[in-house]
């Protein structure tokens, strides 16, 4: 038996109305929608940290989660999944004309902008008689905020709504960061406001990595992954002088992230940064 069919039939058995397991035959799709995000974190994880037993274990975790849902559909009536499998082979198939249908495309934007096309001819499909498509449906609420952010930007920059040179957004965001400081500085205080105007500053980071090629959330993982690292390199240093973080003042704490910088220097292929 194929591992596909075994999976499949495995969780057929998992939700046996008589013979099944009590949590997996409660569980429904919106039940399974955080234990799915969380499944794919967690393959995102494998592959940073470059673990090859991980990977292939957080995937069939993820499959899992598929196949779940797939039992569903099929107990349902609505789809399984058979139907899953051939509905995205044959959006594969009509969204690589030039790999399936003959049609001749030399450049991975070219390539890009076919892609998108199509997607779009298919969100117009979908709304067959009803009012027209806007630029911005079907972007996902679940996303995480940056994906979300970049995601919505690229739509509206698809119908013209951009700036036409990068340094124009960095003007953006300049103007964003004094409207966050005049915020700040006024008194009383107003938390909304100080939260509105901390959104609009990341809305125009999100906007500049987006001109400038960088994926805002790729970036923000990796300047994660590098904080977490120099501060560990941090803690460190002031261990092997028998100090501890909560104990020296701050001043004492910069200079060992300082040391823990000049000794770690810039992650693989991420340039260095304060």
């Amino acid at each position: 038996m194929r591992g596909i069919d075994a999976l499949l039939a495995v969780m057929a058995q998992l939700r046996d109305p008589v013979a099944g397991c009590p949590w997996d035959r409660e569980q429904d799709l919106r039940s399974l929608v955080p234990h799915t995000l969380e499944e794919a974190y967690e393959v995102a994880d494998a592959i940073e940290r470059d673990d090859p037993a991980a990977i292939p274990d957080e995937l069939g975790d993820l499959l899992f989660q598929v196949v779940f849902c797939a039992e569903i559909g099929r107990e349902t009536g609505r789809f399984d999944f058979d139907s899953i499998a051939r509905g995205m082979t044959d959006k594969l198939v009509r969204r690589h004309p030039h790999v399936f249908a003959g049609r001749q495309e030399t450049t991975a934007s070219g390539q890009r902008a076919t892609w998108e096309a199509i997607k779009a001819d298919e969100r117009s499909a979908r709304a067959a008689g009803e009012a027209p498509p806007g630029a911005l449906d079907d972007v996902p609420l679940a996303l995480p905020a940056l994906t979300r952010s970049r995601k919505l930007q690229s739509r509206a920059a698809r119908v013209g709504f951009d700036w036409p040179e990068p340094h124009q957004v960095i003007d953006k965001l300049r103007e964003e960061l004094a409207e966050l400081e005049e915020a700040l500085d006024h008194q009383p205080p107003d938390q909304r406001h100080i939260h509105e105007e901390m959104g609009d500053l990341l809305l125009a980071c999100v906007n500049l990595s987006r001109r400038i090629g960088v994926d805002a959330e790729q970036a923000l993982r990796d300047g994660n992954a590098k904080f977490e690292r120099r501060f560990r390199g941090l803690e460190a240093i002031l261990a092997a002088a028998d100090e501890r973080p909560e104990t020296v003042g701050f001043d004492r704490l910069e200079s060992a992230y300082q040391q823990a910088k000049a000794q770690d220097g810039p992650g693989p292929g991420v340039a260095d940064a304060d």
